[in-house]
């Protein structure tokens, strides 16, 4: 990938993640996927985004933060490994980088949750930096 005439960074591109993307969208447990497949971010996004959606308690939250945490980071590996530097254009249109969106988007609101003002403020500046796209599909 190049840069553009402006210099602004090119799309980072993650790797293909069909089979753990089939896996979920086939109803498997998300724990069975992430432990399969630990690399990547959509299995644990999966896992934080069902803490989320079940328990609004403080234990909930606290699991939520960290399924979300560890695919924020494996996520972060893989887009270092794509070229990334620290910034540009983490495409939503592109299926394989939603799972580290979406990790990115559940640490947010689990930050959130649990009083993270400051983490939650910065996830959500880094989903729009991204994507636009991405902060409208996750957070509307």
């Amino acid at each position: 990938m190049h840069n553009d005439l402006l210099g602004a960074p090119s799309p980072t591109l993650l790797p293909d993640d069909a089979p753990v993307r089939d896996a979920l969208a086939a109803g498997t447990d998300p724990a069975e996927v992430a432990a399969a497949h630990p690399a990547v971010p959509a299995a644990w996004a999966a896992l934080a985004e069902g803490a989320l959606a079940a328990d609004d308690s403080t234990f909930g939250s606290v699991t939520a933060y960290a399924f979300a945490r560890t695919g924020y980071h494996r996520g972060l590996d893989l887009l270092r490994r794509a070229g990334w530097k620290g910034h540009g254009p983490v495409p939503w249109s592109h299926e394989a980088n939603r799972g580290f969106l979406r990790a990115l988007n559940a640490l947010g609101l689990a930050a959130e949750r649990i009083g993270e003002t400051e983490e939650a403020e910065r996830c959500a500046t880094f989903l729009g930096d991204s994507d636009p796209e991405a902060f409208k599909a996750l957070r509307g």
